[in-house]
């Protein structure tokens, strides 16, 4: 195993040669310029092995998990992403091949969603592996999509499909077997590699489409709760309109009672947000443009908390609510 400064020049200064201001990694921090009249966005994200991944998850996944669930941040913001930070614990008996997966996962997914590595931080520790991104992005000064601006009458949308990450870290575990063998593959992929909906994001924003907006990480029920929470208004939720996937679909006829996991399982990353009534028309042909599904699935009212209502209409009855670490 190289040391700290040699697996950096070898595994990560080559992540960040697309950005002058990191200067090759040389120094402790970088230097970056934000463009006239647009706003920074910034988050961070961290993934504890054994916590947001499983000990045999292939290293290239992990590190391009790491990057995309920060990248759907601002996809949440309608942020344009520029690039990242990275630290990384890594055990002592970690060996290089792994970090040269984990680098080369990197890479494939800078090219995806055209960013790059400005700087970071490589420790050693006793364990579990953690790792820890901070993205950052631009969006025009005053228009970033916040979950605080919800307003009552607003309709509720969700992109994509729903559930199929808390199922896919069931199949990857040995769940699901009434499916079949693709199914199971099918929403195990959309555990390890989620799709952020960062042109979504930049669409709401130069529409003005949304009035409020955040991506689905904890779970739909409990991140509607946070707009509604953040907004100081009620939701509702019709559970019969939540779009769901073909393997999602197959997993509820083969068991009726995960349904409360579909509507309260995380690791989703699609973008749920609320839009006032007379815009919706709009919506329809974004969707064709984007080629991605955008589904109404509830409405915004008085009061406070979120309802779910089965197809006749009668309130369910969830166990939890969403993912929370404590």
């Amino acid at each position: 195993m190289r040391g700290e400064f040699e697996l950096i020049a070898r595994y990560f200064a080559p992540l960040a040669e697309a950005a002058p201001g990191a200067q090759g990694l040389l120094n402790d921090a970088a230097v970056f310029d934000p463009s006239r009249d647009d706003s920074l966005v910034l988050t961070i994200d961290t993934m504890v092995e054994g916590v947001h991944f499983l000990p045999d998850d292939p290293p290239g996944l992990i590190g391009r998990k790491l990057l995309r669930v920060n990248l759907s941040d601002l996809a949440a913001m309608g942020a344009r992403a520029i690039g990242y930070l990275l630290a990384g614990a890594f055990p002592k008996d970690v060996d290089e091949a792994w970090i040269a997966a984990f680098a080369a996962g990197l890479a494939e997914d800078q090219e995806v969603f055209g960013v790059t590595l400005y700087g970071g931080d490589t420790v050693a520790t006793p364990g579990p592996l953690t790792l820890s991104l901070t993205a950052f992005g631009e969006v025009p000064e005053g228009r970033a999509l916040s979950r605080a601006t919800a307003h009552a009458g607003d309709e509720v949308y969700v992109s994509g499909t729903i559930g199929d990450g808390v199922l896919g870290l069931d199949a990857l575990r040995g769940g699901l077997r009434a499916l079949d063998e693709d199914q199971r593959a099918a929403l195990a992929a959309r555990y390890r590699l989620p799709e952020p909906r960062l042109a979504l994001g930049r669409k709401l924003v130069e529409t003005g489409l949304a009035t409020a907006a955040l991506d689905v990480s904890d779970g739909l029920v409990a991140d509607l709760g946070h707009i509604a929470a953040a907004s100081a208004v009620a939701a509702e939720i019709e559970a019969g309109a939540v779009p769901l996937s073909a393997a999602a679909r197959a997993a509820l006829v083969s068991d009726a009672a995960l349904l409360a996991a579909l509507l309260t399982g995380g690791d989703d990353y699609e973008l749920l947000f609320t839009v006032r009534p007379g815009r919706v028309g709009e919506l329809a042909a974004l969707a064709g443009r984007l080629d991605l599904p955008l589904t109404r699935i509830g409405r915004i009212g008085e009061g406070q908390g979120v309802r779910v209502l089965d197809a006749a209409g009668r309130e369910m009855d969830l166990p939890g609510g969403g993912w929370s670490h404590f």
